[in-house]
């Protein structure tokens, strides 16, 4: 009964690293990056790893969603796994990236958690 919820949490932990691996991804650094040096070199390797990462997070991110979806129904595991993913981009933006925020950023956030509280206990699954 539990371990759908778990993996629609790792599935949204997935979707914020795919998050910023999206943001990070350069690809014309990249290819200027491969026309000087090698593959194996570590100006390609650090414009390359956000593209591996990319991979990573996307396939870690469908795979625990499709699990997800078995159990729970869809329009509550969509709801749960986007609304959990912005509040985990905005935590790590506010904390990791020292952003600025305000008392109604956090107001909005509380709702958002409310909602996926609500969410949780109204659901069949």
């Amino acid at each position: 009964m539990i371990k759908p919820w778990i993996n629609l949490i790792i599935a949204s932990i997935f979707e914020t690293g795919w998050t910023y691996s999206l943001k990070y991804m350069n690809f014309g650094a990249l290819k200027d990056a491969y026309a000087k040096d090698s593959v194996w070199s570590e100006s390609v390797g650090i414009q390359l790893a956000p593209f591996i990462f990319y991979v990573i997070f996307g396939g870690g991110n469908i795979y625990f969603l499709q699990a997800a979806l078995k159990e729970i129904p869809t329009t509550t595991a969509i709801a749960v796994w986007t609304a959990f993913s912005l509040v985990m981009i905005k935590l790590c933006d506010m904390y990791y990236f020292k952003t600025s925020n305000s008392f109604m950023e956090f107001f909005f956030l509380a709702l958002i958690v409310i909602g996926i509280i609500g969410l949780k206990y109204v659901s069949p699954a």
